[in-house]
């Protein structure tokens, strides 16, 4: 009865106490609304490197030859429980030379455009598609897209489009929102156009025809229509990435049904010119089936990736089994149990080292935030002790009217744990109404104070992540009780230690 009657009446009776649980509730605040802005922003950035490539992936480069017989593996593994859906890709790199006589290196991918949509969602990526609203930020009404109709994206699910001088369809690519360079990405998030409009002009794909044994036999150029622009959100992709129908990309790389280029090298042909010097020459070999270098899959509904990743490892060494010439279907390769060519969305070359350094970033922020707020448990502690030191005298007459040892050091601990409960619960609160309203408070302080920290042209994202991991508050809320009761512990034990006489003979 007397701890918590004493312990209301110092939570309350003073100031101080009331300030150690402000600094609780400040650094309960802080690091949940960093936690909740920079696991958002990790999580935005791992939603749309997952749209990019699906779940899992089989993957054999331009370079070791490609997959072959890939119709009858997508079938194989869309017949596995574990697994929805599956679709070809060819990635290889490409020259992009772009209106205005701008030209860069890209990244090309050959795409079923239904396929690769049913895996990673590719229509809803589209950039130029009709809305009915503007944006937020678009006060002046000036996004592209709001008098624009379906043309673009017709054109851009089909990935082909009209000739106006023949009336035949063409097959069309579909580049990057970046790829153009000219594309201004506005504060509000939409983009001006500026000198051309891609998707109304032609761009010339220069891929580089690979032998077998990697060497460079020429380049092959193809002039294409834009038929829109995607936008993924990650811009390493938007950037350098350009999709195009995956039959015309098997065209180009030679990789069609029933063609093969390999270099004289490999096959021992070369021929000898007028002045003696011999030049190694390159020939159509063989009847070859029609390559892949990429399988992409999505996970059925209730598996997660590592599942879907084990199921595809067992299809494929099943289809590699029945399919032994390793020239068109590559054997599986190991390493440490694991099929090396085989990874989920997250291990993507390239990919998983932005998302591991992006973790990093994240705990290493966090880290530091929490031993700033370990600040609170030493003012917990001076307090404690102060008032440890002023109420001597009353820890004595407890002692003399019979409250044990224990007694004495949890009726600090009680109070150190309130004092927790109190400031982490208002640290929790005030962290909800920061991040659920920190768009609305970063655009007031824009408009009033000129001040603007989340630029959308610097993160590539209009909004700031304004969501509270539940999980991640209540670790928050816990270290705060915990860190407080830990403040109050050493004084705790001070005055449980205290002889009784000369705690009431203190002045």
């Amino acid at each position: 009865m007397y701890q918590s009657l004493l312990t209301r009446r110092y939570l309350f009776s003073k100031v101080m106490p009331l300030l150690a649980a402000l600094a609780v509730a400040l650094s309960v605040a802080m690091v949940v609304v960093v936690w909740s802005v920079m696991g958002g922003f990790l999580n935005m950035l791992l939603g749309q490197g997952r749209g990019l490539i699906g779940d899992v992936a089989i993957n054999y480069p331009v370079g070791s030859g490609g997959l072959a017989h890939y119709e009858e593996l997508v079938d194989r593994l869309e017949a596995d429980p574990a697994i929805d859906k599956a679709t070809p890709t060819i990635e290889t790199l490409a020259l992009i030379a772009m209106p205005g006589g701008s030209s860069k290196p890209v990244q090309v991918i050959g795409i079923d455009p239904d396929g690769f949509h049913a895996v990673t969602g590719f229509h809803d990526r589209l950039y130029w598609a009709p809305i009915d609203t503007p944006v937020k930020g678009d006060t002046d009404g000036d996004d592209l897209r709001l008098d624009m109709d379906d043309r673009f994206v017709v054109a851009g699910e089909s990935m082909r489009e009209t000739d106006p001088d023949t009336g035949l369809d063409r097959p069309a690519v579909v580049p990057g929102i970046h790829v153009y360079g000219k594309n201004r990405r506005m504060a509000g998030g939409y983009y001006l156009v500026y000198d051309w409009f891609l998707p109304r002009e032609e761009v010339t794909i220069s891929v580089p025809i690979i032998t077998r044994g990697g060497a460079l036999a020429k380049m092959e150029s193809r002039r294409f229509p834009v038929a829109n622009e995607f936008k993924s959100g990650l811009f390493e992709a938007d950037a350098n990435w350009v999709y195009m129908p995956l039959g015309e990309l098997q065209s180009m790389l030679l990789w069609d049904r029933g063609r093969r280029l390999d270099s004289g090298e490999e096959t021992g042909a070369f021929m000898i010119t007028e002045d003696g010097e011999e030049i190694w020459i390159e020939r159509e070999v063989g009847d070859s089936p029609a390559r892949v270098t990429n399988i992409l899959m999505k996970a059925a509904p209730g598996v997660n990736e590592h599942e879907c990743e084990r199921a595809a490892e067992a299809v494929y060494r099943a289809f590699a089994q029945d399919h032994p010439n390793a020239d068109e279907v590559p054997p599986p390769k190991t390493a440490s149990g694991d099929l090396r060519d085989i990874w989920t969305w997250d291990k993507k070359p390239g990919l998983a080292v932005f998302i591991a350094a992006v973790r990093k970033e994240t705990t290493l922020v966090l880290v530091l935030f929490s031993f700033i707020s370990l600040t609170a448990v030493f003012l917990i502690f001076s307090i404690f002790w102060a008032i440890v030191s002023e109420k001597t005298k009353d820890i004595g007459i407890l002692r003399a009217l019979g409250a044990t040892r224990s007694g004495v050091a949890w009726l600090f601990l009680r109070y150190g744990l309130a004092l927790g409960l109190t400031g982490s619960g208002l640290g929790l609160g005030l962290a909800y109404l920061i991040v659920t309203n920190i768009n609305l408070i970063h655009d007031w302080m824009g408009s009033a104070l000129g001040v603007e920290i989340w630029n959308a042209e610097t993160y590539y994202f209009t909004e700031i992540p304004n969501a509270v991991d539940p999980m991640h508050a209540g670790i928050v809320f816990t270290g705060g009780v915990v860190f407080s009761a830990l403040g109050a512990f050493a004084p705790a034990l001070r005055a449980a230690l205290m002889d009784p006489v000369r705690a009431l003979r203190f002045e």
